[in-house]
Formats: structure tokens, C-alpha cells, sequence
């Protein structure tokens, strides 16, 4: 009779052990779906739950700190933000140490970093562009199909290629220089590899309209601006996209 005892309590654990993870897989499932139509607001919280649930899932750990990225960026006012991306930082950091080989660790800590530091002050910038462009540099290694590395780095690239004088002196005396790169031609590069990667997200065709811009080629600028705006948004990023080319729009005109 013991022994028939053991033998139940056994079985049904085993069951619940299943269960148990079937109901993470059908919530990551749906987490994921979200993720994937740039719903942050739906996903956010199953990320969260999921995390609760196995706080070590290297899966869990980047679809959350992506999501906290991108919903702090878009929802949250700016007294909040950083917390949220102190967090996405963190999550994306144990990830990596998790699994060093988890692309989407190294993008996420790489677009923590980018959202941390964008208002901070050129010398901490500098500091840290060798980190992002370091994470973004090993996703690509690692996956070579993730648009959203390709967009930070375009980003990356532009910003580098945009420094006055003063703050190229303090990178060559104080950093020993960037990695190579750091050009406008090497931003277009990585915006239209994103665009080739998702020729549907709106943001990676304003941020190559707005690489343009900033180069003086007013006419590449203007056919990019004007393709997002006879487009149709179908997410919150493909609104501020919308929204900031009508803006470049006008300084064109």
C-alpha cells in the first residue's frame, strides 16, 4: 500500500510538473505574439509573469527587457523611464551571463544602454559607445537577421559621425578612439540592412530619411520621409515614425 502511495504522489506531481510548464509555454507563446506585433502594452506584463514563474529563462529575461525598453520609452512619462530601463539592462546582463551566445542579450543590453545614456552628457557618451557598439557587434555575429541591431547601430554610427570637433579631440585623447566605423555611410548601410530585414517597420525608414537630412542629400531625405507618410502605421514606433517625418518634411520644404 505504501508503496502504491509513493507511486500516485509521483504520478501526480509529474502532471502538475507538466501542466506547470505547458501553461509557461502557451503564455510565452502569446508574450512572444505580442512582441512580434510591437503590442508592448499586452506583452509587458505577461513577460512579467513569466519571470515570476522561471526567473532564469533566457527567453523571458530579453522578451522582457525589450518590452520594458519600449514600453517606457512610449508609455511611461519621463520621471519614470529610467527605472525601467535600469531594469531592461539588468534583465539583458543576466541574460548574457546565462547564455554569453543569446543575441537577443547582447541587442537588448545594447538598446538599455543606448536609452540610458541618450540624454546624458558627450563624455559619458563617448565612454560608453564602446560597450553598445561591442554588445551590437557579437548579435550580429551571433544572428545576423536581428533588424533591430542593425537599427541601433545605424543610429550608433550616426551619432559618432555627428560629433563636433571638441567632442572627436576628447574620444582620440580620452577613450583612444571608437572602433571603426562611425560614418554617415556606414549608418545607411545599417538602416537599409534593417529596412531589408523588416521593409514594413516605418522607424527604420525615418531614421534613414533623417541620416540623410543630416548629410544634406534634402532629396534622398524627402523620398524616404514621403514613403512613410503614404504608408499605413500599424503600431505605435509606425506612428512616431509617421509623426516625425511629417516634422522633417517641413524642414525640407
Amino acid at each position: 500500500m505504501k508503496t502504491r502511495t509513493i507511486i500516485l504522489k509521483t504520478f501526480l506531481l509529474l502532471i502538475s510538473i507538466s501542466s506547470f510548464a505547458q501553461t509557461n509555454d502557451e503564455q510565452y507563446a502569446k508574450a512572444l505574439k505580442f512582441k512580434l506585433a510591437y503590442n508592448y502594452k499586452e506583452a509587458l506584463p505577461l513577460y512579467q509573469a513569466l519571470l515570476k514563474a522561471d526567473s532564469n529563462n533566457v527567453n523571458y529575461l530579453t522578451g522582457a527587457g525589450y518590452c520594458y525598453v519600449k514600453y517606457s520609452y512610449y508609455y511611461l512619462p519621463e520621471a519614470e523611464k529610467m527605472n525601467y530601463y535600469n531594469t531592461a539592462g539588468y534583465l539583458a546582463r543576466k541574460a548574457i551571463k546565462i547564455n554569453e551566445a543569446s543575441a537577443d542579450g547582447h541587442v537588448v543590453y545594447a538598446m538599455a544602454l543606448g536609452r540610458i545614456y541618450e540624454n546624458a552628457s558627450s563624455k559619458v557618451k563617448i565612454g560608453n559607445s564602446k560597450v553598445i557598439k561591442a554588445e551590437l557587434d557579437r548579435c550580429i555575429q551571433l544572428n545576423p537577421k536581428i533588424a533591430g541591431a542593425y537599427h541601433i547601430l545605424g543610429r550608433w554610427h550616426r551619432t559618432i559621425a555627428g560629433f563636433n570637433t571638441f567632442e572627436k579631440v576628447m574620444i582620440n585623447s580620452f577613450f583612444g578612439g571608437v572602433p571603426p566605423g562611425g560614418s554617415y555611410d556606414d549608418a545607411l548601410k545599417c538602416f537599409l540592412m534593417a529596412i531589408t530585414l523588416e521593409p514594413k517597420f516605418m522607424l527604420h525608414q525615418y531614421e534613414l530619411a533623417e541620416t540623410y537630412y543630416e548629410m544634406g542629400k534634402k532629396e534622398e531625405a524627402k523620398t524616404w520621409a514621403k514613403k512613410v507618410m503614404d504608408g499605413t502605421p500599424f503600431c505605435v514606433d509606425d506612428e512616431k515614425a509617421k509623426k516625425d517625418c511629417a516634422e522633417l518634411i517641413k524642414k525640407l520644404n
